[in-house]
């Protein structure tokens, strides 16, 4: 159960939870096989070495290179599981933070317009922009959010819930 669920008001359900897309792992993934593939030069190398002290060296280093190569990959996940968007029937949630938090959140009834900005990347692999526009001022960005087309629909289909008006049937 996540920070979300946990932080309901009374009357109030989830209605659809985006997550980052996993797009964001891709640098991560890149450097960690730059290091993974220096760690296995370093170990094809000390294999053939004939000094007893540069295979010991080269292993070592090795070694370190392919803890150094886990620490991206973690880090993206961390990155990941620390985001928690959601839409309830009352309201726009956004939680960030795994030590620090951070929540941003508008009512439905506040929310005057929600822009959604994709790339030619992210049409292609799925993810966007969603920029959430209120009588306040702006709301998020939820940045490379996944599918954020069926999240500006989710959002706009609870408006209409909320003030009675029935989405048209696609």
């Amino acid at each position: 159960m996540g920070y979300i669920e946990k932080n309901l008001i009374e009357g109030e359900s989830v209605v659809y939870q985006a997550r980052l897309h996993w797009i964001l792992f891709m640098k991560p993934a890149i450097v960690s096989l730059i290091f993974a593939s220096v760690a296995g030069a370093l170990f094809y190398f000390a294999s053939d070495s004939i000094d007893a002290d540069n295979t010991w060296l080269m292993q070592r280093i090795g070694v370190a290179l392919v803890v150094v190569a886990i620490i991206p990959i973690v880090v993206g996940a961390i990155r990941r599981s620390a985001r928690e968007y959601a839409v309830t029937n009352k309201r726009v949630v956004m939680q960030t933070g795994v030590v620090g938090r951070k929540t941003e959140e508008v009512f439905l009834n506040k929310i005057e317009s929600i822009g959604v900005d994709q790339n030619v990347a992210g049409r292609m692999f799925g993810y966007g922009t969603v920029t959430i526009r209120g009588t306040g001022g702006s709301f998020g960005p939820f940045e490379r959010v996944s599918g954020p087309l069926e999240l500006r629909r989710q959002i706009q289909d609870q408006i209409g819930k909320s003030f009675g008006v029935t989405p048209p049937a696609v």
